[in-house]
């Protein structure tokens, strides 16, 4: 154990969670765009994040620290639509952009990522990820105001759209206009609040099922982004773990169709299409955008990512299982 750094100890101060203890903590493992820790206290251990204002990626990307007032208003509504969907948030200082949150203990609550990489494919909680996922979308949906808690189109811009889409566009020119397309459409059709890192990697396996973290991309926009994102993952992981590949495909498939018949916000096939259009575009982001996927080092792999997505890109299907299926094909080839 370790003293946190001065600035946290402060955030603790200022949210009333130390109460005259002196801290103690270890840096916890996290992703390109915060500081984690775990803090003992008297009470017991917590869990502190703190936004930073440049990620952790070998291009220039910055982002606003005050995306965490909306990770906060997200984990709120989300386990006020889905109990344990999200940690519990004790505190958060917004000068610092730091958030205290319950710590869930690793023996009980498994990364999803880390049992996909071990080939550890469970259908049925991949199942589960999508029915909370939609419940949320469709507990938010069915109630419009929330739109006013999350005033972000420019954070979702700056964090999701420009460095996944247009920065693709500018590596891809014959492409740009389509990434400029499927950018305007999802800044379109708001329709529910949007986690927007719906990724294996923020995602737990717990014992009442998925819990949910890093919403730093809180957007209320468009759900289908958040489906795309999430089966996008799917289909990647299938280059990372081949002995999974059809265990995973069938994940795909399986989100799929508990995810579409609770959409009850909008007609369910106008929501496939963008996502299906969707799919390709980040596919590709995730070996050319600012934030490529650490684990497809191979040429050969990257190849097959750009080669299917620039296909889907030019010519796009409506339907995910078309997309699914063409990735399959080319991965089996």
């Amino acid at each position: 154990m370790e003293m946190p750094p001065k600035d946290i100890i402060d955030a603790l101060d200022r949210m009333h969670l130390l109460n005259g203890a002196t801290p103690k903590g270890e840096p916890m493992a996290g992703g390109v765009s915060s500081d984690i820790w775990r803090i003992d206290l008297p009470s017991g251990p917590i869990c502190i994040k703190r936004a930073l204002a440049k990620l952790r990626v070998a291009t220039d990307w910055q982002a606003p620290v005050e995306r965490n007032i909306y990770e906060a208003r997200w984990m709120r509504a989300a386990n006020l639509a889905v109990p344990h969907a999200a940690p519990v948030l004790l505190g958060q200082d917004e000068a610092t952009g730091t958030l205290a949150m319950t710590y869930l203990p690793t023996g009980s609550y498994t990364l999803w990522k880390a049992q996909l990489r071990d080939g550890q494919v469970d259908v049925a909680f991949a199942v589960s990820v999508a029915s909370t996922l939609a419940r949320i979308h469709a507990a938010t949906a069915a109630d419009p105001s929330v739109a006013g808690d999350f005033p972000t189109d420019s954070i979702f811009y700056d964090i999701r759209l420009e460095p996944y889409l247009k920065h693709t566009g500018r590596a891809y020119p014959a492409l740009a206009d389509r990434m400029r397309l499927l950018i305007e459409t999802t800044q379109r059709n708001k329709h529910a609040l949007v986690h927007g890192d719906v990724s294996p990697k923020n995602i737990l396996c717990g014992p009442a099922g998925p819990v949910f973290l890093d919403a730093e991309c809180a957007w209320w926009g468009d759900p289908a982004f958040d489906l795309a994102f999430c089966l996008n993952h799917l289909m990647l992981k299938c280059l990372w773990v081949p002995v999974a590949r059809c265990a995973l495909l069938e994940s795909f498939h399986a989100m799929t169709e508990a995810y579409l018949p609770l959409v009850d916000w909008e007609p369910r096939a106008e929501l496939e299409t963008r996502s299906a259009h969707l799919l390709p575009a980040l596919l590709l982001a995730r070996v050319d955008g600012k934030s490529p996927v650490e684990y497809i080092t191979r040429d050969a792999d990257r190849n097959k990512v750009r080669m299917v997505a620039q296909r889907l890109l030019a010519d796009p299907y409506d339907r995910l299982a078309d997309v699914a299926q063409a990735w399959k094909e080319e991965i089996t080839a």
